[in-house]
């Protein structure tokens, strides 16, 4: 069994980590860099950069940045916000990234899922949707959460999937920052009807939140961020747990 991943999420505002909730009320929450080089320490199996304004003010993703999280952290990590070419997916891999997380870009032009893919290989191309559920369904949103769309999650999910993505990144922006779990079920009709792995993210609030997105979530990966930023849950118990939980993760 392939071992399950914990990934912390590093959101970007102005060269500053920053976490809110529900996609609003941001907090500065330390240095990208100093708490990128912590996790790695802790044993986090990836990190996600996020440039949370680069797609709402129509700016690139801080190339300098990336390439000084490079210099600095030794395991993977994945760069997103801004990108809507392949010039920015080639400029953010050059600097160091090993992944980019492309979203409001592939929901507007899905074809640049598909010259990712050909390009540079599906393991780089992460798609991240972000999807509100009202009355039943779940809407994809643009722009950091900003922008409504008639997109239905699991319509587009399959659609990316099946243009070359590498991993779906879905975060429920129902859950985002407000502790009370992943949206499971969701989580779990997404990774019975895909065929790539899915990251669970937004709404970890404890450890059995995380058990809970393995077992009844189906999750490839769980995402978090306050709960890592603002130290109550440490990656190396949150890792010690799972494993006494029989789930399988790298120690």
């Amino acid at each position: 069994m392939l071992a399950k991943r914990i990934i912390p999420c590093l959101d970007i505002k102005d060269g500053q980590t920053v976490k809110g909730v529900n996609f609003v009320n941001l907090q500065q929450a330390g240095d990208p860099i100093a708490l990128g080089k912590a996790y790695s320490e802790q044993g986090a199996d990836e990190l996600v950069y996020l440039d949370i304004t680069a797609s709402h003010e129509g700016r690139k993703t801080f190339t300098q940045l990336v390439s000084r999280i490079a210099e600095e952290i030794n395991i993977p990590f994945t760069v997103g916000g801004g990108i809507n070419e392949l010039a920015d997916v080639d400029r953010l891999l050059s600097a160091g990234a090993d992944k980019v997380s492309i979203n409001s870009a592939a929901l507007r032009r899905p074809e640049l899922i598909d010259e990712i893919a050909r390009h540079f290989g599906s393991q780089v191309c992460v798609v991240a949707i972000d999807a509100k559920e009202t009355d039943g369904q779940w809407r994809c949103y643009l722009n950091g959460g900003r922008v409504e769309t008639e997109c239905d999650l699991f319509d587009w999910a399959l659609e990316a999937n099946r243009r070359g993505a590498g991993e779906i990144l879905f975060t429920s922006m129902n859950h985002d920052g407000v502790k009370h779990g992943f949206a499971n079920t969701a989580l779990s009709r997404l990774a019975d009807e895909l065929t790539i792995p899915v990251i669970a993210s937004g709404g970890a609030g404890s450890m059995e939140h995380f058990h809970d997105a393995f077992t009844q979530g189906h999750a490839d990966a769980a995402l978090a961020a306050s709960v890592f930023h603002f130290g109550e849950i440490g990656i190396r118990e949150l890792k010690e747990y799972l494993k006494q939980q029989n789930i399988t993760v790298r120690l």
